[in-house]
């Protein structure tokens, strides 16, 4: 059973209610949502808006930046997943903290694995968010669905490895998260190939 093996290898990596290093380091959480359907839960994603200045219309993990009145990195991961998806804190049973990672740009942003009920009723905050959506866990094993597509932006044009999901393209730092936390939680030994020989997520 797929949420059982998830969940098995979760418990030994610890939770970690890490505080902020602030500054220029300011730190980020996002959390891994799954839901609790026992042979193939599925995996909650957003696609940010269109209208944003910073990563407009990609696709990524319910998170964001931490803010003075949060108590810690996991308070971060869970007030920013209600605000974008109306998702109440009691409504997510969270598992573990998976290690620190950085953007390109250099962001440090620590994510958070977590449950939810299946079918529960996810509203994407339009100012926000363009949509709000689950994928199965299965699609994401199956090596056939990982391919190569074109991305550019203000400071990028490149070919990047990426998943098409009925029209979303994960790529990009929300990726390597993902396929790192396959790889920890279900030995999925998927690679990331990229031909523009180029990281989007530095080494920490």
């Amino acid at each position: 059973m797929m949420l059982k093996k998830i969940t098995d290898s979760l418990k030994p990596v610890p939770l970690e209610r890490l505080a902020p290093c602030g500054g220029e380091g300011v730190d980020a959480a996002i959390l891994i949502l799954l839901t609790r359907e026992v042979h193939d839960p599925k995996i909650v994603l957003t696609k940010r808006a269109e209208h944003l200045n910073s990563h407009s219309g990609e696709v990524a993990f319910p998170g964001g930046k931490w803010e003075p009145g949060d108590d810690d990195l996991l308070a971060t991961a869970l007030r920013e997943t209600w605000e974008e998806i109306d998702l109440d804190i009691d409504q997510a049973e969270v598992l573990a903290g998976l290690p620190i990672n950085r953007t390109r740009h250099l962001l440090r942003v620590k994510p958070y694995v977590g449950l939810i009920e299946p079918a529960l009723p996810l509203v994407a905050n339009p100012e926000e968010l363009d949509a709000v959506f689950e994928v199965p866990v299965s699609y994401f094993l199956d090596a056939s669905n990982l391919t190569v597509d074109h991305f550019s932006g203000e400071d990028y044009s490149l070919d990047m490895p990426c998943y098409i999901y009925e029209g979303y393209r994960i790529w990009g730092f929300t990726l390597a998260v993902l396929v790192d936390f396959l790889n920890l939680t279900l030995d999925a030994g998927l690679r990331l190939h990229y031909p523009d020989r180029v990281s989007l997520r530095p080494p920490a």
